[in-house]
């Protein structure tokens, strides 16, 4: 949980100091189904991004996340993700649709038992601006695997919460 915290810490300094930067605190509720075999888990979605490259209506950045699915029941998934994203923001609409491709480590836990291998996921989302620097997350919907398990592994969630952009 250190070591998370300190990540979190970092990861918040180096957007403070990155100018014409756009920085975003995500949280969100989380729905997942593991496989066609299990129930829907359900659990918080948190992170932060940061969109440092700018082009006309186009950006691109990092993302950190960790998942939290589960809670303690016989089926959990806890991953911690990072990787790139590319967001529009059409300036005539209060929407930004965005795109990333994320990996990190993810620990599952079935009735038989548990294993952290390496994870990744695709996603696409789309948030609404409904203040100057508080976006919905109106849906994002990933897909993904966790390696070293079966074919039928696939991960597919689907989030919403909000998003707080710092200045």
């Amino acid at each position: 949980m250190k070591l998370t915290r300190l990540i979190f810490f970092l990861v918040l300094l180096s957007c403070s100091l990155a100018g014409g930067a756009q920085t975003g605190i995500y949280a969100a509720f989380t729905g997942a189904k593991l496989n066609p075999n299990t129930d829907w888990i359900y659990g918080p979605t948190v992170g932060v991004y940061l969109d440092t490259w700018h082009f006309g209506l186009v950006s691109a950045g990092i993302d950190l996340r960790g998942q939290f699915l589960g809670g303690g029941g016989a089926t959990q998934l806890n991953s911690g993700l990072g990787g790139v994203r590319v967001a529009a923001t059409p300036h005539i609409l209060p929407i930004k649709p965005y795109a990333e491709a994320i990996g990190g480590i993810g620990y599952y836990k079935f009735a038989q038992g548990s294993s952290t291998n390496f994870e990744y996921n695709f996603l696409g989302g789309i948030d609404f601006t409904f203040f100057p620097r508080l976006d919905w997350r109106v849906a994002e919907f990933s897909y993904g695997s966790i390696s070293g398990l079966d074919n039928g592994f696939h991960p597919k969630t689907l989030s919403t919460g909000l998003v707080f952009r710092l200045p």
